[in-house]
């Protein structure tokens, strides 16, 4: 596996520390994406979106290349607090100034969490939006009534008028992808150690459909969740005989290809070895603790 890298396009590493970074550049971990999403409570104002989305355009962008991974991210209002309808407005209005920054990949993740009438005039909005705009989607799928929310996700999306092939439903499992494919939109899967898609699961479905239109993701969050779960999954596959060329399409270049329709992502840069300079700082600040600062040979002193 050492000749392989891999590429997260779901990671909330807002919610992971460095030990994380690290641990994801030593296995392979060449770029991911973070989509903005649920802190876990409810934000009650739109200051508070404005710190968040600043972070994921800056500070965590730095954190990620202190340890050769290039970090992109998706900006929306996700499915959960589209419910708080006058909040949803506010944040619709200072939407713009971050979803069009260098960086941003897609709209996302938006979609369908209980499935109300106030998720679904957030989730047109904001795909209104990325059509108007020319951009990527990512969709989240609800994590209950799944084939349901998934199908009308579908079906919204291509109401609006949204490209399916700029369409990547997120959350799928095995009652899922045949809508999915079928429609024409990227299906990506969230691997975690005990809910949602395992690793063996994952196995499993590559085997039945192979890789086009899959995509692998950790989906690693401030819960029991796993920034490793995209190398792991794939040295699961090769283990069980998945063909090399699926695995690279499942974990790497399937989410390139995808994501990559933003303009966003340099493919050569992607692919280079990766360049680490911790003498960097940011607003004054590093990724260091008194440790001796990484510097590649490239870079000049």
């Amino acid at each position: 596996m050492s000749d392989f890298r891999f590429f997260d396009p779901h990671a909330h590493m807002t919610s992971r520390t460095t030990d994380d970074y690290e641990r994801m550049s030593a296995a392979g971990v060449r770029g991911l994406i973070e989509p903005a999403f649920w802190l876990g409570q409810p934000r009650t104002n739109v200051g508070s979106f404005v710190d968040y989305f600043s972070s994921l355009v800056g500070w965590e962008r730095f954190r990620a290349s202190q340890f050769g991974i290039q970090h992109f991210c998706a900006i929306g209002l996700n499915s959960k607090e589209a419910n708080d309808e006058g909040l949803a407005k506010d944040v619709f209005e200072i939407l713009p100034r971050f979803a069009l920054k260098e960086g941003v990949v897609a709209i996302g993740e938006i979609g369908y969490d209980e499935i109300t009438e106030a998720e679904e005039k957030a989730y047109q909005w904001q795909l209104e939006f990325a059509r108007e705009h020319d951009m990527v989607v990512m969709v989240h799928s609800p994590h209950r009534d799944k084939k349901r929310g998934i199908r009308r996700s579908l079906d919204v999306a291509k109401e609006i008028g949204i490209d399916m092939q700029k369409l990547i439903i997120d959350h799928n499992n095995e009652e899922t992808v045949k809508d999915v494919l079928d429609a024409g939109a990227w299906s990506a899967f969230t691997i975690y150690p005990h809910t949602k898609m395992g690793s063996q699961r994952m196995v499993d479905l590559t085997k039945e459909y192979g890789a086009e239109r899959f995509i692998v993701d950790s989906s690693c969050d401030w819960g029991v969740s796993d920034p490793l779960s995209v190398p792991k999954t794939a040295k699961m596959m090769i283990e069980q005989g998945v063909p090399e060329e699926d695995v690279r399409r499942a974990t790497y270049q399937n989410a390139v290809d995808a994501y990559g329709q933003s303009g966003q992502i340099d493919f050569e840069a992607l692919e280079a070895k990766p360049s680490i300079d911790q003498r960097q700082l940011f607003h004054d600040n590093s990724v260091l603790r008194g440790q001796e600062a990484q510097v590649s040979d490239e870079v000049p002193n």
